[in-house]
């Protein structure tokens, strides 16, 4: 008699799913142990990692980065399979080197170039507050405002009030040696710094997915990890990292638009129902939206945070019965956070005035008045009002990119491409025509006339598949939530390990990234050929 295999089913085929899957069915001996099945409840594999092309160029959707070459998985991944190398042009295929930075220009309002000696003392203060938050530089290596400003701000709770503060404190050392800027546009000295600072403010913002930095927490900031290394993307695409991972699997095991809307399972056991002598049955009932059904041994649910939040929220609910309170409790105080990249194709035609000379855009950052300002341009849109640039996503490329988060990201879902030019182009006109303006050096051209006639957004907001683009850890979070989400049910009992979490944020030091989600995946995997006894199977991963 042939042993019943475990049925193992995985919910989402992003990058945690797939690398559970690719985990448990390559590992020695599990194919005699497991039946696997990956169900995914959109189209495409790959969650929120997915490449396009737009105007010729290849570009990400969503996950861009690998964050640090040095003992990244993913770096190791596409090098195995030489996607570090494409004959086509690809999003930020030439980083953020010096040599491109040179080119960067940060411009106020009103299309005043601001010299690098006003621009360079505010990044470096904002570099160096950050670096105090991440635990990479302690108060002894500052100086002067930048000691100060890590005394003022290292007590506060949130991310924000730390690097406010820090500014309050800058300017405190600076009080005598203020004056009045001439910059012109009713800009000041102290105005333009702020500016700046926010320049700074609202990219963090996108690289954290919180839209407002106060609610960031300041103590888990310092736990989160990051991988040494040059941080670059991927010439081949994301997706080609996920399409190695699924290639390993056997045909069919991954199954598209199979959307889970009931889980149900037994935290208290069989005895409860009185089925503990029934073979056959499996503890964990799958429910699809078109009513089928897939019984299971153990599930690895993968899906995003902002799915779990509403799962919990909705009146049937996600699990049946509800997800025990500890775990509740987790996913409603973790932040989840909508982050959006806007790709805007320039027509060939764009020339500068009065020359027949193509015009390049620049690496504009934009210095914006502050909201309540009676002097701001008041027909720029308030969802562009807090994007920290718009730029090439290479040099000499005419597809731009600019980010959004927050309030402004899930606007921008809801703008229909006319809209979106529209809004665009007269932010765009705030800050070019006049910029030969108040720089040393080289200026760029009074008139550059540039036309949009293309749009390609994200909508993780509004996609009910994902409902946001990645977690942080708020204040009044920890990251002992994210060592709870990650915690397997039920806690005791038996049959144990019936459903098991895995994503991004499951992770306590790389909780957002798609190194975070591989992990996770490597983990819960691990788990369960640990549980099996399953010979070779490595340490269950950090």
């Amino acid at each position: 008699m042939v042993a019943k295999k475990s049925k193992v089913v995985i919910v989402g085929a992003g990058m945690a799913g797939l690398t559970a899957a690719h985990k448990l069915y390559t590992t020695p001996g599990s194919k005699e142990l497991f039946e696997l099945s990956v169900v995914e409840g959109g189209t495409r594999i790959g969650g929120r990692i997915n490449t396009t092309e737009f105007g010729g160029d290849r570009i990400e959707m969503g996950a861009t980065w690998i964050h640090g070459i040095g003992g990244s998985p993913i770096h190791k991944i596409a090098e195995e399979f030489d996607s570090l190398e494409s004959k086509q042009p690809w999003e930020c295929m030439d980083g953020f080197s010096d040599e491109r930075m040179t080119v960067c220009e940060t411009i106020a309002e009103g299309g005043f170039v601001l010299n690098p000696s006003i621009v360079e003392p505010i990044s470096s203060l904002f570099d160096k507050l950050m670096e105090i938050a991440q635990g990479k530089l302690v108060e002894d290596g500052l100086q002067n405002g930048d000691a100060a400003a890590s005394k003022a701000g290292s007590r506060k709770l949130s991310v924000g009030a730390f690097l406010r503060q820090g500014l309050e404190a800058y300017w405190l050392t600076k009080k005598d040696q203020e004056e009045d800027c001439k910059e012109g546009g009713n800009w000041n000295e102290r105005s333009l710094q702020e500016a700046i600072f926010s320049i700074h403010e609202n990219t963090q913002r996108t690289y954290t997915g919180a839209g407002d930095l106060f609610d960031l927490d300041y103590e888990a900031e310092s736990q989160y990890c990051m991988f040494p290394g040059e941080e670059i993307t991927i010439p081949k695409g994301y997706m080609s990292i996920i399409e190695s991972l699924a290639s390993a699997l056997p045909g069919g095991s991954i199954q598209l638009g199979r959307r889970v809307v009931n889980i149900e399972w037994h935290p208290n056991g069989y005895q409860c129902v009185g089925l503990e002598n029934d073979h056959n049955l499996r503890p964990v009932k799958l429910h699809f939206s078109d009513g089928s059904i897939i019984q299971a041994d153990h599930v690895i649910v993968t899906v995003s945070l902002g799915v779990l939040k509403a799962g919990i929220q909705q009146e049937s609910g996600m699990f049946s019965p509800p997800l025990p309170s500890f775990k509740v409790e987790a996913i409603s105080r973790l932040g989840y956070g909508v982050v959006n990249k806007l790709f805007l194709q320039l027509s060939p035609a764009a020339t500068l005035e009065g020359s027949n000379n193509p015009a390049s855009f620049p690496f504009l950052q934009m210095a914006f008045h502050r909201p309540e300002s009676e002097f701001r341009h008041r027909k720029t849109p308030w969802w562009m009002r807090r994007t920290a640039s718009i730029h090439p996503i290479y040099t000499n490329s005419n597809v731009l990119l600019s980010w959004f988060a927050g309030n402004e990201a899930l606007e921008l879902e809801s703008l229909s491409d006319e809209e979106i030019i529209n809004g665009v182009s007269t932010t765009v006109s705030s800050f070019l025509p006049n910029s030969q303006h108040h720089k040393q050096g080289n200026s760029l051209p009074r008139e550059m006339c540039f036309k949009f006639i293309k749009v390609l957004k994200s909508k993780w907001g509004s996609d009910p598949l994902f409902l946001g683009s990645y977690s942080y850890v708020t204040v009044g979070s920890s990251v002992e939530d994210l060592d709870a989400m990650a915690e397997p049910l039920p806690r005791t009992g038996t049959p144990p390990l019936q459903i098991l979490f895995a994503g991004e944020a499951t992770h306590r030091t790389h909780y957002s990234t798609t190194h975070g989600a591989y992990f996770s995946g490597l983990r819960e995997a691990n788990r369960l050929l640990k549980h099996y006894q399953c010979l070779g199977v490595a340490k269950l991963d950090k």
